[in-house]
């Protein structure tokens, strides 16, 4: 899982008079220009390329005003020029996005995409569907009326800790700046919110937690560094400990008991925001039938690995008779007995770190970069949705770091259910978690994408998870095939695939029809072969994140097929393939299909 960019509200009144005129003058000049070279039997050439300039005016401006008023989004591309700011999450900055979509949508509609560059066509079809996207959060779903998660402070506060950009100093007056406006995002917070549901409202809670440790705790250890700033920080640091405790407070006494609105979205805004979610021609329909056909077709492969295993481990057992999902069962359950803990788990991440680094060189797969990734706890207010995610060094930051978060058991867990949790991350798994997450997964897909030269930062902004996600299942099957982490890995590899395509079917099954927790448990338990614990966590995930799940399957789907067709008309090594697959950036897949000409 990639960690997720924050989206708050953006602001650009505009000026309609202005865009009026500024079309017609450009129409004018476009209509002289092109006239007079046409007559040299060049005007199809320069009409392209005044039109992609347009379109490139229109997509850096939008992108300036977008990050200006997104300070906290800028600061994770690594654009720093605003990390004393913070986004205005007020009803006011509501309207003033829905101001800024609706204006740059009408603007670029009036740009045809076939008389653009084939780059400014994809950038152009980006853009579209995350402004249509983002209308359709404020229009439909009503977001800030629905989502507590959307008001967490804490990123701001933690991009400006986690990556070495700027001096400390230089970094903790504007970690100051951000700690001074906390109580105003609370209490916008507090107006906007109405009836969300009941798991948002808990899982805010537990954040919120997070958030206060943050500065309390964590910020602390920066502030010795830096002791001349203490005094400074002191203020600041109270006052926003005072508004986030109260905040607890309200969130629990207030809002938890209101907290009644329905987490599924409903069939019809379903197929809207999956459409918008995949940037994918397949139907919600197409995707379920294939999963479920998928299921049992993985499950039978996955026993062709697990015989020769079985048989390793139970010499004296003949598995004549027995039930295929009994041989699987029995073969996991091992691999289970070998496993971190909360002690080890970091460690053992970074060992395997360094394993699939070397293994990746060493069989030619794809080229690999040599920019920083560091194996990190996962800071403690963004626990909760995920075990493990990617945070990437954003694509303007200079020498940033990536990190590979892995997630601990929170303290208050009983000793089984951690012991169930480690069962599932068990070293096998973790080995092939390792290569999602980071080599040649997330990281390696995420630091090359960021080099992508592109006229302008579309794609750098706004990446799509189905080629993110796509991208790094497709990379655990490539380095399994190849014989990384030998047969153990490859049964974790094949559960994954199994819990790819659950995620599908639990996603659709759960937001665009009537499934119960009890069968969705049932489902990635009896037919995916997972740990208690593991299912109740995706059972939380599935309610919080509706559609995300769904990348995962859909982007394997094609990224496969992208790899297998391009194999096809090229006959290029697998690295030269990898390679130019991933040389777009993280672009949906059908867009890859059409700039690679398929």
């Amino acid at each position: 899982m990639v960690k997720g960019r924050i989206l708050p509200h953006y602001s650009m009144p505009m000026d309609e008079y202005r865009t009026s005129l500024r079309t017609v003058l450009r129409d004018l000049a476009r209509t002289v220009v092109v006239g007079f070279l046409l007559s040299a039997g060049a005007g199809q050439a320069l009409a392209g390329s005044v039109d992609d300039a347009h379109f490139e005016s229109i997509a850096n401006r939008f992108i300036e005003r977008f990050l200006a008023s997104h300070p906290e989004t800028a600061t994770g591309l690594g654009d720093h020029r605003f990390d004393s700011r913070t986004s205005d999450y007020s009803l006011r900055g509501v309207a003033q996005d829905r101001t800024l979509y609706r204006a740059t949508l009408k603007q670029i509609e009036t740009i045809p995409a076939q008389v653009l560059s084939a780059d400014n066509a994809v950038d152009r079809e980006i853009l579209q569907n995350e402004l249509r996207a983002r209308l359709f959060d404020i229009e439909e779903m009503n977001e800030p009326a629905k989502n507590p998660l959307t008001y967490n402070p804490a990123n701001g506060i933690y991009l400006l800790l986690a990556r070495d950009f700027a001096p400390l100093n230089e970094r903790l007056i504007s970690v100051r700046s951000r700690l001074l406006s906390i109580p105003a995002v609370l209490n916008a917070a507090k107006r906007n919110l109405k009836n969300p549901p009941r798991v948002f409202t808990e899982t805010a809670i537990l954040q919120n937690k997070g958030a206060i440790s943050l500065i309390r705790d964590e910020l602390e250890e920066f502030v010795k560094q830096a002791p001349a700033m203490r005094a400074r920080l002191a203020p600041a640091r109270q006052s926003a400990i005072r508004a986030l405790e109260a905040y607890g407070v309200w969130l629990e006494k207030d809002l938890l008991p209101r907290s009644t609105g329905n987490f599924r979205i409903g069939k019809a805004a379903y197929v809207k925001k999956l459409r918008f979610a995949l940037d994918s021609d397949l139907s919600p329909d197409e995707i379920l039938r294939n999963a479920e056909s998928e299921l049992k077709a993985t499950q039978q492969a996955m026993l062709q690995t697990a015989l020769p295993l079985y048989h390793q481990y139970f010499p004296q057992t003949s598995t004549d008779g027995m039930d295929g999902k009994a041989v699987i069962r029995a073969v996991l359950d091992r691999l289970a007995e070998t496993r971190p803990d909360n002690a080890t788990i970091v460690a053992k991440a970074k060992e395997m770190l360094m394993a699939a680094t070397e293994f990746v060189r060493a069989h030619n797969l794809v080229s690999v970069p040599d920019d920083p990734v560091k194996v990190i706890v996962m800071p403690e207010f963004a626990r909760g949705v995920a075990v493990a995610y990617c945070d990437a060094a954003g694509a303007l930051e200079k020498n940033g770091e990536t990190f590979y978060a892995i997630a601990p058991t929170p303290a208050d867990w009983t000793a089984a259910r951690a012991t169930s949790f480690f069962r599932e991350y068990n070293d096998a798994m973790l080995r092939d978690l390792t290569v999602h997450e980071a080599m040649p997964g997330h990281y390696l897909q995420i630091v090359i994408a960021n080099k992508v030269p592109t006229r302008t930062k579309i794609r750098q902004l706004f990446t799509s998870g189905t080629f993110v996600e796509g991208w790094a299942t497709y990379a655990e099957q490539v380095m399994a095939d190849a014989g990384f982490g030998g047969p153990e890995t490859k049964m974790q590899q094949m559960k994954m695939r199994l819990r790819l395509i659950i995620n599908a079917i639990i996603d659709q099954k759960i937001h665009a029809g009537n499934m119960s927790e009890q069968e969705a448990v049932a489902l990635m338990m009896n037919e995916g072969f997972q740990e208690e614990g593991e299912a109740a966590g995706k059972w939380r995930r599935a309610q919080l994140s509706s559609t995300q799940l769904s990348t995962y399957y859909v982007g394997n789907l094609e990224i496969n097929a992208l790899a297998r067709d391009l194999k096809a008309k090229t006959g290029g090594s697998l690295k030269e393939v990898h390679d130019q697959i991933l040389s777009h950036g993280s672009i949906a897949p059908r867009y890859v299909r059409r700039l690679i000409g398929l």
